[in-house]
């Protein structure tokens, strides 16, 4: 797997676990399941952005 593709991976596992923070949880633990999935978001389109260095 190449490191784009695993940008994307994290990416789309953190939409999901986004989705399911804001509309399948109740209360306090949803906003901690939230800010986690878009942890992942972030990060994931982050390091899409980071240079490659090819060895």
């Amino acid at each position: 797997m190449n490191g784009n593709t695993t940008s994307w991976v994290v990416t789309i596992i953190g939409v999901i676990v986004t989705a399911i923070g804001y509309f399948m949880l109740p209360g306090e633990f949803a906003a901690g399941v939230l800010g986690f999935g878009l942890a992942h978001v972030v990060l994931g389109l982050l390091d899409m952005l980071r240079p490659t260095v090819r060895t």
